[in-house]
């Protein structure tokens, strides 16, 4: 049960804070382009890199705070469907070549960041 209340904690903490990223970068950078999902995609890559990293390299956590964080919070944090919706908005509206665009930094961005924490953890700890 304790698992179940951690994973839900850190989903509804992590839920809460792609909110705020998406509505922030909605505001200052405007919604023709899901600014707001690429952001918190890479930034949670990197989050989970750094978490994986940390987990592998120094730190020891409970399984619950590992859940927390990695299943809960990151799991929440990025969004998977909603950079599907945003792929099938663009190319709805006839952005082919935004759309590929969005795919390719998305992806890319995101599998970069990951590496990118894991690498400062390795730095750091290893």
């Amino acid at each position: 049960m304790k698992m179940l209340l951690a994973i839900a904690l850190g989903g509804a903490l992590g839920a809460l804070a792609r909110h705020k990223v998406g509505s922030v970068a909605m505001h200052w950078l405007g919604s023709g382009f899901p600014y707001g999902t690429l952001t918190v995609n890479i930034a949670g890559s990197f989050l989970l890199g750094l978490l994986a990293g940390g987990l592998a390299f120094r730190f020891s956590l409970p399984l619950e705070a590992r859940a927390f964080l990695m299943v809960g919070f990151c799991g929440a944090f990025t969004t998977f469907s909603t950079f599907a919706l945003d792929f099938a908005t663009l190319t709805e509206r006839g952005n082919l070549m935004l759309a590929g665009f969005y795919v390719a930094v998305s992806v890319a961005g995101a599998i970069l960041a990951m590496f990118g924490g894991l690498a400062i953890m390795r730095t750091l700890f290893a």
